[in-house]
Parts: structure tokens; sequence; C-alpha cells
């Protein structure tokens, strides 16, 4: 893809799922890859095994790779982060905002603590690395690409899930500001707002024929998709043929946010 082959690209969250397709792909287009992690390796023997796994892949295209620790919601440690895949790569010129959770419970159940922990990561953790970025850009002198990893549920409710909801909605104006304010600066700022996809985290779903068919009911294209579909978008968006695009979330969902229920007509005739 047109603008890829030599960029300094960080992706957080990237040792699994839609981030480690992301760090994959954009090694395939030769940029290299500075790939963020949350704990110690050592912690973690899962972790571990992804994260090497990750790399071992990155290498496979003959690109530089880094590993670069951090907890996206602490600002150290964004700062720092940040710092390392400059000092590590040369520079940075694509961040793509991936790290997120969520957590499931009933609103009335939801705890204070809860959702201040997802805010903290999903959008908190999205502006800090954001603005760090956009810090490097404008010192560097160079253009530079932010991609945020949405979700359909910036635009659909998810109840049950308010603090991912909320997060996500919040990502939808940090998109749109952060674009508005450097459009001037060769800074572009776009999202990629994911419907259902096949990771290890939705695996509770995705192994259950009977949950499986009930989230494929809702969506026009009726199956999930794929991370490396995911990741097709963000290189795209990332890319020199995407040089006009800016403030803008593309929905990758198989048609979900059409809003599926309405394919048949409702009428009092």
């Amino acid at each position: 893809m047109r603008g890829l082959n030599g960029k300094n690209v960080l992706v957080t969250g990237g040792t699994s799922g839609i981030g480690q397709a992301m760090a994959v792909r954009f090694a395939e287009y030769g940029a290299n890859v500075a790939i963020n992690y949350l704990k110690q390796l050592e912690e973690a023997a899962e972790t571990e095994e992804q994260v090497h796994a990750c790399v071992r892949r990155v290498k496979e295209e003959g690109v530089r790779d880094v590993l670069v620790r951090g907890d996206v919601s602490n600002e150290a440690d964004v700062v720092a982060m940040v710092e390392d895949t400059v000092r590590q790569l040369g520079g940075i010129d694509i961040l793509v905002n991936n790290a997120g959770i969520q957590i499931s419970r009933p609103s009335e159940e939801l705890s204070a603590a809860d959702f201040d922990r997802v805010l903290a990561v999903n959008l908190r953790g999205s502006f800090l690395c954001a603005r760090e970025a956009i810090k490097q850009f404008i010192e560097q002198g160079t253009q530079g690409v932010v991609i945020n990893v949405s979700s359909v549920h910036q635009r659909i409710p998810k109840p049950g899930y308010l603090g991912y909801s909320v997060s996500k909605g919040g990502m939808a104006n940090l998109t749109t500001t952060l674009a508005l304010e450097y459009a001037g600066r060769d800074v572009r700022v776009n999202g990629i707002g994911p419907g259902a996809t096949v990771t290890p985290i939705n695996r509770a779903w995705v192994d259950d024929p009977q949950k499986a068919q009930q989230v494929t009911s809702h969506i026009p294209m009726p199956r999930p998709g794929t991370a490396d579909e995911m990741a097709g978008v963000a290189c795209f968006l990332a890319s020199d043929d995407a040089a006009y695009i800016t403030g803008q979330t593309l929905y990758v969902d198989g048609g979900l946010t059409l809003y599926a229920d309405f394919r048949e007509p409702w009428s009092s005739e």
C-alpha cells in the first residue's frame, strides 16, 4: 500500500487480536513496528507467548520491530513508551490507538471504579497516546497519522456495557476534534469502528454456535469480521491512498450499523 514502506508505527495493545493483526499487516507493507504490551513479559506466560508470536511474524517481513511496555492509562508510561519508540525506531509516523477493555455489568450495579477504569484505558489512554504522538510529529516536522480503533458502539448503544459505550462515544469526538485541530499541520486523525470480530477476547461467543448465531443474526452480511480485515482498513487509512481523509470513522461491520432489524419494512399498511 502506498506510503507505508519505511514508516514507523506504534500499535498499542499489539500483542493479540486486532492489534496483533495490525502490527503484522503494517510490517507486510514494509513499516517498522513498535508493539505495545501491558505487563512485564516474565509476569505472564500467555502475554509473553502472544508478544513473541507477533514479533516472529513481524520479523518474517524483514522490517525492524521493538517491544514497548506501557499501561496506556498511566501518563508516565505513555510518555516513556512513545519516547522509547522514537529512540529505538528513529521516529514515529503512525499511531494506532488499539488498547481497550470492557466490563459487563448492569448499569445499576456498575461501580464508579469500574466505570473509571474503562474510560481510563479506552478514552484517556487514547488521548494520552495521541497527545504524545502529535508532539513528536510536530517536533519532527513530518506528516503524522493517528488511527483510533473505536467500535460500532460509538453509535449503537450497548446495554450492560455502559463504560465501554461511553468511552467509544468519547473516542468519536476525540477523533473529530483532533482532526480539525491539526489538519493544517499535516496530521490526519481517523477512526475505524469494528463490528463483531473473531478475536481471542470474543471466544465465548465465537466458539458457541448458539451465541454465534445470535450475534450474526444482527449482521446483514451474516458473519463476523476478522482481525485481518480490520488491519487492512487501518493500513488504508494510514496510507497515501487516504491522504485526503481526516476526521472520519470508517465502520468495518458487515452492515451492522445499517440496523439489520429493519431489513423487513415496518408498516401499518
